[in-house]
């Protein structure tokens, strides 16, 4: 019997984590944290609803937490199969495993807990680690084949197209979307087009509304700067290592060329995203010709990155204007706490969100216009500017979700709603019912579908 369960991204954004039976076969799709909730946590510690040993394959749609965060656990709790990904994503979840092995020894050496991973699982979960380029054929086993498209949201992103015999004898395309680019991208190619899929497993993030463009974004950005440097403000921005780090220094790269800001000091402080940018300058086969044209777009004036916690510390004493990158992007831990500490009760300062923020999370908090929040048990006041531009997701928003599912309208059978929260995704759901005219769904956790 072919079919598909869903044990996590369903009623929340994050947790990807699918099981695709087909042909004898059980196929993973995805294994992420859940982040963000105060609840978090305990929901990452839970042992998984099926036996990871009796799992084959594993196919990993990015690099995001989100989506391989427990991938070193499952592995521990028995996994022993094959895991694909393109080249690039298996680059980088060598880096963002190891980081997020810090945080985990840190917390379970402070709360006196069994730690969720160790070492040896994490390198046993590389040594399982296969590639397939973008755009090539492979087989997973007897009558099951995939073949990779760029999915265009962050380094090394690849939706799987899965083909297959159903139970009919007929061939069938289910693709799985992981999480779609913001098209177009300062640095990346655009999302390639699917256009015969039966089924379509798709993200919703933004499902329920759409993106400032990119002038306005840019516009927005700038103007940020220019009334902080005026208020001789710190502007701190809280940053996801992976993507959005790479396109804000990109921007402000530009902006400072075009002297459409005053030069003022930038500090990268998140070790995490200094790495990730290196592989990125590495990966110029999947850049954009824009990009391509740039000699540096990395570096500019005035750019310092701070690897070293002493560095991190020094910032504080740098007097004037200035701007931080800091991690984690929904601040729940990293360096970004120690400046929200410091920066979020000055009336001159201010917090600048360029991602999403799960709800729960402290940055969800301070956007929705808190006075004071706890940041490791320091009750903090919020007295600084508190900004927000939206066209920094790299997701797409509502009108090219759309968009993209329309482009397969003709062959669609069913399209399953996922990685958002509710509101989003059955919003996301009504309109591909009512302008698509294709079959839609928001799964339920658990929830089992029995594909034709």
């Amino acid at each position: 019997m072919t079919q598909l369960t869903f044990y996590g991204g369903v009623g929340s954004v994050t947790g990807a984590n699918f099981l695709f039976e087909v042909s004898g076969k059980k196929i993973l799709v995805d294994c992420g944290m859940v982040q963000g909730s105060r609840f978090a946590d305990d929901e990452n510690k839970k042992p998984f609803p099926y036996d990871p040993a009796s799992m084959d394959i594993l196919l990993v749609t990015h690099a995001h937490t989100d989506h391989i965060g427990r991938i070193p656990k499952l592995v521990a709790d028995g996994f022993h199969g094959k895991i694909f990904s393109t080249p690039e994503t298996h680059a980088l979840v060598g880096i963002m495993f190891e980081d997020a092995l810090k945080l985990i020894e840190d917390e379970s050496r402070k709360n006196g807990t069994l730690p969720l991973y160790e070492h040896k699982d994490v390198s046993e979960a590389l040594r399982l680690w296969g590639d397939i380029p973008y755009h090539q054929n492979f087989s997973l086993c007897e009558g099951v084949d995939v073949f990779l498209k760029d999915a265009g949201h962050i380094l090394g992103s690849a939706m799987f197209e899965v083909t297959f015999l159903n139970d009919a004898g007929a061939k069938r395309k289910i693709v799985f979307t992981g999480d779609l680019g913001n098209t177009p991208t300062p640095i990346l190619r655009n999302t390639e087009e699917v256009t015969d899929a039966d089924y379509l497993v798709m993200e919703s993030v933004y499902g329920d509304r759409n993106h400032e463009d990119r002038e306005s974004r840019r516009r927005h950005l700038k103007e940020v700067i220019v009334e902080s440097v005026k208020r001789k403000g710190t502007l701190i921005i809280p940053i996801f290592s992976l993507e959005k780090t790479q396109v804000l220094l990109y921007e402000l790269h530009e902006l400072e060329e075009a002297h459409e800001i005053p030069v003022v000091p930038v500090f990268l402080d998140s070790p995490l995203a200094i790495e990730i940018t290196k592989i990125y300058r590495a990966n110029k086969d999947n850049w954009n010709d824009a990009a391509l044209a740039e000699t540096d777009i990395f570096r500019f004036p005035r750019l310092k990155y701070t690897p070293h916690s002493e560095e991190s510390k020094a910032i504080l004493n740098v007097s004037g204007p200035k701007i931080i990158l800091a991690g984690s992007g929904m601040s729940s831990g990293g360096r970004i706490l120690h400046h929200e500490i410091n920066y979020l009760p000055g009336p001159q300062n201010t917090i600048l969100f360029v991602g999403y923020q799960a709800a729960g999370s402290l940055g969800r908090q301070i956007q929705d216009g808190a006075k004071e929040v706890y940041i490791n048990g320091q009750k903090i006041a919020i007295r600084a500017h508190v900004e927000n531009i939206s066209g920094y997701s790299s997701h797409k928003d509502s009108d090219n979700l759309i968009a993209f599912a329309s482009a397969s309208s003709k062959t669609l059978k069913k399209v399953f709603v996922v990685m958002g929260e509710p509101k989003s995704a059955l919003f996301l759901v009504q309109r591909l019912r009512d302008y698509v005219g294709v079959e839609a769904m928001h799964p339920e956790q658990g929830q089992t579908v029995i594909l034709d």
